[in-house]
């Protein structure tokens, strides 16, 4: 399949791709919940010094929320997308 063909099919609208990345946002953010737990316990009461104090709990944080929140996922729900639009047409 040529790059074209493949950008074809897995195109959506701005306002749906939008949708889906806050949908994934949501997603993850419920996933690694105990981990922003964790990071605004230690946040609390701080200012600047929260980059240092808190650097563990930010990088633990960012490393769940990127297992959640990638390239590849959203491909993968743009695709799902897709198929349940194709599917909904032809039950028209």
């Amino acid at each position: 399949m040529g790059y074209l063909q493949e950008a074809r099919e897995n195109h959506v609208k701005k306002k749906v791709e939008e949708a889906l990345r806050s949908k994934m946002k949501q997603k993850a953010l419920k996933e690694c919940d105990v981990l922003c737990s964790k990071y605004a316990e230690c946040a609390r009461g701080r200012t600047f010094s929260v980059v240092w104090t808190c650097r563990k709990q930010a990088k633990e944080l960012n490393n769940c929320l990127h297992q959640f929140t990638n390239d590849a996922i959203l491909e993968d729900m743009k695709k799902a997308y897709m198929a349940e639009e194709e599917s909904k047409e032809k039950n028209k």
